[in-house]
C-alpha cells in the first residue's frame, strides 16, 4: 500500500503544492497511491493526535509514505525520530519528495532520519527565539502585545 501525507500548519497555506510534488515523484518512481490524507494541523501536535497516527498503526511490511518533507511528520527531533523508528520497525519505507531520501529499516536511513530531526528541531527552536526576541523588543519600546479586546 503505498500513502501520500499532506501537512499544512495554517488554513492560510495551501496543500495543493505538496499535492503536485507528490504526484510527480510518484509517476517518476512509477507508484500508484492507494491513498491520500491530507489535514491542517501543527506539526507540533502529537502523531496520534493527527490523521497521521492511524497510517502509521496501519502500515505495514512493504508499504510506502510519500511526504514532500521531513519536517511534515513533525517538527521536533523525538517525534520524528519517533514515527520513523516505527515505520522502520514495521519494514515499510519513507520517501521524501525533496530531499529524495529512501528511508527504510537500515543504519544508513537511520542517521538520515536523526540528522532530518535534529534539523527541523533547530529550526523550530531558531522560529521560536526570534520570535520571542521580537516580543520582548517591541514590549520594551512601549507596544502592548496581545490580542486587542473586543468592545
Amino acid at each position: 500500500m503505498v500513502y501520500a501525507y499532506i501537512r499544512v500548519s495554517t488554513d492560510k497555506q495551501t496543500v495543493e503544492n505538496q499535492r503536485f510534488e507528490i504526484q510527480k515523484f510518484a509517476m517518476e518512481k512509477h507508484l500508484i497511491i492507494d491513498k491520500w490524507v491530507s489535514e491542517t494541523v501543527s506539526g507540533t501536535k502529537a502523531a496520534n493526535d493527527r490523521k497521521l497516527g492511524p497510517i502509521i498503526k496501519r502500515m505495514k511490511k512493504g508499504d510506502i509514505l510519500i511526504i514532500s518533507e521531513i519536517s511534515r511528520l513533525g517538527r521536533n527531533l523525538m517525534s520524528i525520530m519517533s514515527i520513523l523508528n516505527k515505520c522502520m520497525t514495521k519494514e515499510s519505507m519513507v520517501l521524501t519528495v525533496k530531499e529524495k531520501y529512501e528511508l527504510g529499516n537500515n543504519i544508513s536511513s537511520q542517521i538520515l532520519a536523526f540528522a532530518f530531526g535534529l534539523s527541523a528541531q533547530i529550526e523550530r527552536d531558531l522560529i521560536s527565539q526570534r520570535t520571542k526576541e521580537g516580543l520582548a523588543r517591541r514590549k520594551a519600546e512601549g507596544v502592548v502585545l496581545g490580542r486587542k479586546k473586543a468592545v
